[in-house]
Parts: C-alpha cells; sequence; structure tokens
C-alpha cells in the first residue's frame, strides 16, 4: 500500500492491484460539482476502484448520498478503507457488484472512470503497464463498458439526471434525455 493525493485528500492506493487515482480525473469530480451546485442528490460513482471519485464529492458536497460500485473485491475494499479514512462511512456506501445493480432505487446522478481503452493498444502506453489491464483496457474499441453503463443508466436515472464519464482526460457530461443519441453513435 502507498498514498496518493487526490482532490487535496490523502487516500491509500494499491499499485498494480488497483489503478491509481490520477490528476486529470479530479476534472470529473469538478465536472460532477458544478452539474450539482448545492442540491441534495443521489450519486453512484461506477467502478469506483480506490474510491477516489466518491470520497472527494462526499468531502466536497455533504448534501450527496454516494454509491460506489466495482466489480473487483481489492477495489471494492481500498474504496471502504478510503472512505473509512476520510470519516465518511454514513455517507458514502461501497458494494461489489456490477454498473448500477448494487445500487436501489433511482439516482440524480451517475460518475464514472471506466476502462476505455482498447486491449489491442496496450503496447502504445507503456506508462499504463503497471496499471491493472481490466482497469484500463476492454475488448474491441474500448468502448464496451460505457456502452453497457449507458444502456443500464437511462431506466435508473431520474428525469433530470445525468451520466458525467472520463473519456481520454475529459469530462463528458450526458443528459438522461440524451442517452438514446449517446448510445446510437
Amino acid at each position: 500500500m502507498s498514498e496518493v493525493t487526490f482532490y487535496g485528500l490523502a487516500l491509500a492506493c494499491a499499485p498494480g492491484r488497483v489503478m491509481t487515482p490520477r490528476p486529470a480525473t479530479e476534472q470529473l469530480v469538478e465536472a460532477a460539482l458544478r452539474e450539482l451546485g448545492r442540491r441534495r442528490a443521489r450519486v453512484v460513482d461506477v467502478g469506483t476502484g480506490s474510491g477516489a471519485i466518491a470520497v472527494a464529492l462526499a468531502g466536497a458536497a455533504p448534501q450527496l448520498e454516494i454509491w460506489a460500485t466495482d466489480t473487483s473485491g481489492c477495489a471494492v475494499e481500498l474504496a471502504r478503507e478510503n472512505v473509512r479514512l476520510q470519516g465518511l462511512e454514513r455517507r458514502v456506501r461501497v458494494r461489489l457488484g456490477d454498473l448500477l445493480e448494487p445500487v436501489p432505487g433511482r439516482v440524480d446522478l451517475i460518475v464514472a472512470n471506466l476502462p476505455y481503452l482498447p486491449a489491442s493498444s496496450a503496447a502504445a502506453h507503456p506508462e499504463l503497464a503497471e496499471e491493472p489491464a481490466p482497469a484500463v483496457y476492454a475488448p474491441g474499441d474500448g468502448l464496451g463498458p460505457y456502452r453497457r453503463l449507458l444502456a443500464a443508466a437511462e431506466p435508473r436515472l431520474t428525469d433530470d439526471g445525468l451520466v458525467i464519464f472520463q473519456l481520454h482526460r475529459e469530462p463528458i457530461v450526458v443528459a438522461r434525455d440524451e442517452l438514446p443519441l449517446a448510445l446510437a453513435a
């Protein structure tokens, strides 16, 4: 275990086992906070990894109810540890499971930094060689995890709900009523 600073918070990280949070992902937190303003909301951090996004959102906006999901048991353990280290156990729930499955009911915002690089491009990214491949790469064109998320999001989002995801270091905001168009692209 080691430590990394993300959004001004000291977080535990597990290089090689869970993707290390990067400064570019702080933009995803900022985009979510901008979109939410000061309103109360239910937020899900899908593919939470170390829990960096969930913890940063909860630390910055006490009115939010945060859920964090991941398919990796190691990631869930690390995210729970980071939630505990920041004293956010009452506001952040970390669950093992795929996409939105572990989260009950409808949600206002889904944030995600899922794998999106094609598995065939691993040799072109030596800077990511130490990261766990399933956290970085996906089969085919790499966008399958996001397609699955967008399809799962539509029935789970509130009418004015949003999905914000990271793609090539940039946050992408998609409103619930834009999801069919986003899936067609």
